[in-house]
């Protein structure tokens, strides 16, 4: 789930800093007035593929220079709350008013400036919601077009999570305010997100899809966040998306692949908030995943943290600046450019979790060797829960063995079969790269063949 890590106390220093760092210079301290002006939307999956950044808290890094480093084109910019001091109103992180900002408007400004656009994401983890206040979905959404008239948004991200989505009424509230804002702003990209369990998502998020559902709402996706649950790398993330994919079809009486057109996935760079490691090669496997089965969207938090800490594990804590994993500058962020279907520069994303890997043009067709639970100061040290493709394509079968022998760089749905070292397996469920008998767990041993 989105958190502030590190927590909402830092968001005044942060903010502060934004002066220091000249990032109000970026627009040549223009008023929010520039960001009115009417901007040509970008195409639908730029804003499928943005990842968060927090514009105000946790060291915000310059958009403009991600995007050069990346060849990324929009950012979720997160979040929008009510007021702590109460109201009706939009707020960045609930203290700074929307209708009196200048510093997130700088840089929207830049961003666009440099042929980028941003969404902007509202809720997120914590503080107070304009669904829980507002009292009804009309209102709700009247705040909301504050925002999207503020900025000239063509995109918004409704984020709901603890403890909004617990509340039914701020769920219709929030429901019914995406239901209005697409319809009174045609062409308006709109996201649903909310937590992931190992089963797709639990109770309340079953319940707001029931509100979506008798509202006779579609938005562009529902994306399930599949971290701080867990979860253990990229199989149990795809795991989760096929499991959330069925509860889409049964909610909505979609088939599969109609599922996964309306389906999302945001992942946590890196260290999660509750100890859980998602390293490049996850984000890897999951983009093969989802680019095999359509899914609509494809994003992850944040841009702030994609960044190597000091140490790189950073003493095995979370932080809201870095992600704990080694990495070159931006690795995660390159994926979301290579879900858009741009290609990144050639300093692609590293092609495992040692930063001392030679990056490439983009990453492999499968993930490759990088640790699978907790970082080390050595990460070559670290065991690894499949093999890199380059280490072995395709395995030995066994000399009696009529399936075909397991390889690497194939992509295996549930139920295909394999052989390997003399036995058949049977994949358990969408599998690449993970080793027949290994520590996924992703294989049945059938026997001798």
């Amino acid at each position: 789930m989105f958190r502030f890590t590190p927590s909402r106390a830092l968001a005044a220093i942060a903010a502060a800093g934004l002066v220091a760092t000249g990032l109000t210079a970026l627009a040549g301290g223009s008023a929010q007035a520039d960001t009115t002006a009417t901007t040509t939307a970008l195409s639908s999956n730029w804003y499928a593929a943005a990842p968060y950044l927090m514009p105000l808290d946790n060291n915000p890094p310059n958009p403009t220079a991600v995007m050069a480093a990346t060849g990324i084109k929009a950012f979720q910019l997160a979040f929008v709350l009510a007021p702590d001091s109460g109201g009706c109103t939009p707020t960045w992180g609930g203290t700074n008013p929307v209708s009196t900002d200048t510093t997130v408007a700088a840089m929207i400004s830049s961003i666009r400036a440099a042929g980028g656009d941003v969404s902007v994401s509202i809720g997120g983890y914590g503080g107070t919601k304009l669904g829980q206040v507002c009292g009804t979905p009309q209102a709700t959404a009247a705040a909301y077009q504050q925002v999207i008239t503020t900025y000239g948004l063509h995109a918004i991200d409704f984020d709901l999570e603890e403890p909004e989505y617990e509340n039914a009424t701020a769920v219709a509230n929030e429901i019914g305010a995406a239901q209005i804002l697409q319809q009174e702003d045609p062409g308006l990209y709109v996201s649903v997100t909310t937590p992931g369990t190992a089963a797709g998502t639990g109770w309340f998020g079953t319940q707001m899809l029931l509100q979506a559902k008798a509202d006779g709402f579609t938005p562009n996706n529902f994306s399930i966040m599949p971290f701080d649950g867990g979860f253990n790398g990229a199989a149990s993330q795809i795991s989760a998306l096929q499991a959330f994919n069925t509860i889409l079809m049964n909610t909505f009486g979609w088939t599969s692949a109609q599922a996964y057109a309306h389906e999302g996935v945001s992942m946590m760079n890196g260290r999660s908030d509750t100890g859980e490691y998602f390293y490049q090669s996850d984000f890897q496997t999951v983009l093969n995943f989802a680019e095999s089965v359509g899914l609509a969207r494809y994003t992850n938090w944040s841009v702030n943290r994609d960044q190597q800490c000091t140490p790189a594990d950073d003493n095995g804590q979370t932080s809201g600046t870095c992600s704990s994993v080694p990495q070159q500058p931006w690795d995660f962020t390159k994926y979301s450019v290579l879900f858009a279907g741009a290609t990144p520069p050639v300093t692609g994303p590293t092609a495992s979790a040692s930063a001392s890997a030679a990056p490439s043009s983009s990453p492999s067709t499968g993930p490759s060797t990088g640790p699978s639970s907790s970082p080390s100061s050595s990460p070559s040290s670290s065991a690894s829960a499949s093999p890199s493709p380059s280490a072995s394509a395709s395995a030995p079968a066994g000399g009696g063995c009529t399936a075909a022998a397991w390889s690497s760089t194939t992509a295996y749905t549930g139920g295909s079969v394999v052989s390997y070292n003399g036995s058949d397996w049977t994949a358990k469920w969408w599998t690449q790269n993970d080793l027949p008998g290994g520590q996924a767990g992703v294989w049945t041993k059938d026997g001798p063949c």
